[in-house]
């Protein structure tokens, strides 16, 4: 197979988005990488990360490549699970304590930061909106966040995704009641779901 086509499939593979590490990975040169993204009119969305020309921008997809340990969290974690009916104005993501974020944060990301022992509880993964891969926390702890943080988030938001939860088909209330006693707000959820269920 010709590098070229190797390219190809790699963008086709990848909806539109081509990786140097991918291309590399393909025995593909970066001298031949540059002329292929030249010839190709790919932009670069971020380092060692190309976009065709004719395909959407995913920008949580680019903020997960340029940040991998990042887990998106909150509300970008609602909309992902689909508990709330707006897309976050700002997305929201969690770093271990003592991560850099300055750079994130300059980018208008929210960040929230958590303990390491705490930090890959409930670690799962998704699809953006546009198909692409997403570290993401599951739904149990993406309430148990919500709760925590309550004094940041709008309470029509938090309403809506408790109730979305409750009356979602996949819900687990052991898992969601185990995280919430690791974080300290087992008693303030269980408040909630005597209302709600």
């Amino acid at each position: 197979m010709k590098k070229s086509e190797a390219l190809d499939d790699i963008l086709v593979e990848n909806l539109g988005y081509l990786k140097t590490a991918d291309a590399i990975d393909a025995g593909v040169s970066k001298t031949y990488l540059r002329k292929y993204v030249e010839e190709k009119g790919l932009e670069r969305v971020a380092q060692g990360l190309y976009l065709a020309p004719d395909a959407w921008k995913d920008e949580m997809y680019i903020i997960q490549t340029r940040y991998p340990k990042a887990v998106f969290s909150h509300e970008s974690a609602l909309f992902l699970h689909d508990l709330t009916d707006r897309e976050p104005l700002k997305y929201s993501v969690t770093m271990k304590s003592g991560a850099y974020t300055t750079q994130l944060l300059k980018e208008g990301v929210k960040v929230y930061k958590v303990r390491e022992e705490l930090f890959e509880l409930g670690l799962a993964h998704a699809q953006s909106q546009f198909g692409h891969p997403l570290r993401v926390y599951n739904a149990e702890r993406t309430i148990c966040d919500i709760i925590r943080s309550r004094s940041n988030i709008e309470t029509q938001t938090m309403q809506t995704a408790l109730k979305e939860y409750v009356v979602s088909k996949g819900k687990n209330l052991p898992l969601l009641m185990r995280i919430a006693k690791a974080f300290s707000v087992d008693r303030i959820i269980g408040q909630y779901l005597e209302v709600l269920l």
